[in-house]
């Protein structure tokens, strides 16, 4: 049918989440014109569960969304109300930011940065149904009937599709605590004809933090050297405040498993998969029988409220239940629940049915972002969100599309398991994910993307410049440590002895010095006479990891070369696997259910083998030689 509107956006995002933020912030700044629709313009950028952001992994993610000109690095620092280094006794690799934020603070500033931004206009409204053009996607329809078309669509609802909520053997059909559900979108999501599953996450009760016994728990408190999300951050100054650490214990296990009928998880009700590594207190108690405790962080929500995030006791038993499981821990005899914890489930598209750029392989203009594709978690939502906006935008202009591959992001990693490998279980982001740890750390995401987001256009021209300057500074610094040599002597070799290391015996130069196990950059200052007194904290940490970790990213980033010819190897998209001889029933079924874009995709296909990869690689050069012998024919012809 032929569509038509006196008001055309070029993106239309549904939900303001947080992969709906990222999506109509890149879309915009981009220079489209971009409509947010969502249920509740009060909820826009709202922290809905845990009140942090970042953490083993997902804190890679974030690094990384900062460094392409996303938001919620920023976000995270201005609402953060204690800043933890992770794994600081652990390898680079796999060190990480997490903060605390201020719900509140964090919302208002996400809420503030969409209305702020000029090609961006918000409408509360339920979307219910797509408006097609063919086998494309032209816009929306809501509750009230109202339309409105667009170039592209990005599909972002997080836990409201076909949303059910579940608090002991009550449930009530609700997207999160006090909101409805989207039931009519997960039609739409079936008459498109996408295939759908149900996915389950949950969230634990919310204390009153004047009802616990504070003097009886053991402090946590953030570092004295906060390290921001964001590189264009300057030095973090706002007050800290601590977390609380409490444990349950044999009389809370007693309780759970004396109530653990009266769990939806355990009498049949809950159908959909849960996160594995996020389980709940009742499958922790289940599953782990020979665990005498749980350890429990107690999360400030914000600095102007009592209530308090027990993290580490989701549940879905009763509310009753739930106090009493509770006040069995120390400093929580006397605690009162504000909010209930529950489960919740929800519907979820297939990943598999999408593209790299996150577009749908069925209908054209249709983007797919954050839980809806089976993530769980703010940062995994966010990176999809800012891709999908990015490639919205890049479909609206007529540009290549925008993807990043395993070696050059965890954002990459992330999108790519999601679209070759499905899931089965809500994924979330872990370091263990990345085969090139080394060269894909938080220190370095400036570098290694900071580029790709000034020429996609969400870089400024001031912050690229401050990137350049520290790069320079970097590669300079690097260079001279090599130069520079260290001669033996009486004085420089008292020095190393009192800094705990080793005489030398010839001269040797900075970086090797510094290779040296337990030796900092900050102490080559007392035998470098030629020390730069420019190179700040940051940038020497920096300098300190590419120096110690030289020969291990040296050899990564020559495997990452190896492998690239498969990355590059591209398979067209109407490629008939049905026709090559030697490939199973299977695998046939399954490489033309993904559709795999290059033949490294393929090779990343649960159920894939080896040699299916070797039978696909002699067809795709046979196919390649038949037509380019085609095409000097029809040259001689001519």
């Amino acid at each position: 049918m032929s569509l038509a509107s006196s008001k055309k956006y070029e993106v239309i995002v549904i939900g303001a989440g947080h992969a709906g933020c990222e999506a109509a912030l890149a879309a915009a700044r981009m220079g489209c014109t971009t409509l947010v629709v969502t249920a509740n313009i009060d909820t826009i950028g709202l922290m809905s569960c845990n009140p942090s952001i970042g953490g083993v992994g997902k804190g890679h993610l974030v690094k990384e969304i900062d460094a392409l000109g996303g938001e919620m690095g920023k976000a995270a620092d201005t609402a953060a109300i204690q800043f933890r280094r992770l794994n600081t006794r652990k390898g680079a690799a796999v060190q990480a930011t997490r903060i605390q934020a201020d719900r509140q603070t964090y919302r208002t500033y996400m809420k503030k940065a969409l209305e702020s931004e000029p090609n961006i206009e918000i409408k509360q409204a339920m979307v219910e149904e797509f408006l097609v053009d063919g086998k494309k996607v032209a816009g929306v329809k809501t509750a009230l009937g109202e339309k409105f078309f667009s170039d592209t669509v990005v599909v972002t609802p997080g836990t409201f599709p076909g949303g059910l909520i579940h608090i002991g053997l009550t449930r009530i059909s609700s997207g999160r605590a006090g909101e409805a559900a989207a039931g009519a979108i997960s039609n739409s999501f079936a008459d498109l004809g996408f295939t759908t599953g149900r996915l389950k996450t949950g969230t634990p009760p919310r204390f009153d933090g004047r009802t616990i016994e504070w003097d009886k728990l053991e402090r946590q408190d953030g570092d004295e050297n906060p390290v921001p999300f964001s590189f264009s951050a300057r030095k973090i100054t706002t007050e800290q405040m601590p977390c609380y650490i409490t444990y349950t214990n044999e009389e809370t296990h007693r309780v759970i498993n004396e109530n653990i009928d009266k769990s939806p998880l355990y009498s049949g009700l809950i159908k959909g998969i849960g996160p594995r590594y996020c389980p709940s207190i009742e499958d922790k108690v289940v599953k782990f029988p020979d665990r005498s405790r749980h350890q429990i962080f107690l999360e400030p929500e914000g600095r102007n409220t009592y209530e308090i995030y027990p993290n580490g006791i989701s549940t879905s038993l009763p509310i009753e239940v739930q106090h009493e499981f509770s006040r069995t821990m120390e400093g929580l005899r006397n605690v009162e629940i504000m909010r209930p914890g529950y489960a919740v489930e929800y519907d979820f598209l297939d990943p598999t049915q999408l593209g790299a750029t996150l577009e749908s392989k069925l209908l054209e203009n249709i983007f797919f972002a954050g839980q809806v594709n089976g993530t769980t978690g703010y940062e995994e939502a966010a990176s999809q969100g800012l891709i999908a906006g990015i490639n919205a935008a890049l479909r609206v202009k007529g540009k290549d599309p925008f993807v990043l591959g395993r070696s050059e992001a965890y954002i990459g990693i992330l999108i790519d398991d999601l679209v070759t490998k499905g899931v089965d279980e809500p994924y979330r982001m872990f370091t263990s994910r990345a085969e090139y740890r080394l060269i894909l750390r938080e220190d370095n995401a400036d570098l290694r993307l900071g580029e790709l987001g000034h020429s996609i256009g969400l870089l400024s021209d001031e912050r690229i410049e401050k990137f350049r300057t520290r790069k320079t500074a970097l590669e300079n610094e690097l260079a001279r440590l090599e130069k520079e040599k260290v001669v033996p002597n009486e004085k420089t070799n008292r020095i190393l002895e009192n800094l705990g290391s080793q005489r030398i015996k010839k001269p040797q130069s900075l970086k090797e010095i510094l290779r040296r196990p337990g030796f900092t950059y900050e102490m080559l200052g007392f035998i470098d006479s030629a020390a730069n007194p420019d190179i700040s904290p940051k940038l020497g940490a920096q300098i300190e990891m590419e120096v110690k970790y030289e020969g291990y990213i040296k050899r990564q980033k020559e495997e990452v070369e190896k492998l690239q010819k498969f990355e590059n190897m591209k398979i067209p998209e109407t490629f008939e696997y049905g026709s090559i001889p030697g490939l199973s029933n299977e695998i046939v079924q399954k490489l033309s259910r993904v559709k795999p874009e290059s033949v490294g995709q393929a090779s990343r296909v649960s159920g894939i083998t080896p040699a299916a990869i070797s039978v696909l690689l002699v067809h795709i050069r046979k196919t390649r030689g038949l037509e380019q012998e085609a095409q000097l024919k029809s040259s001689s012809a001519s």
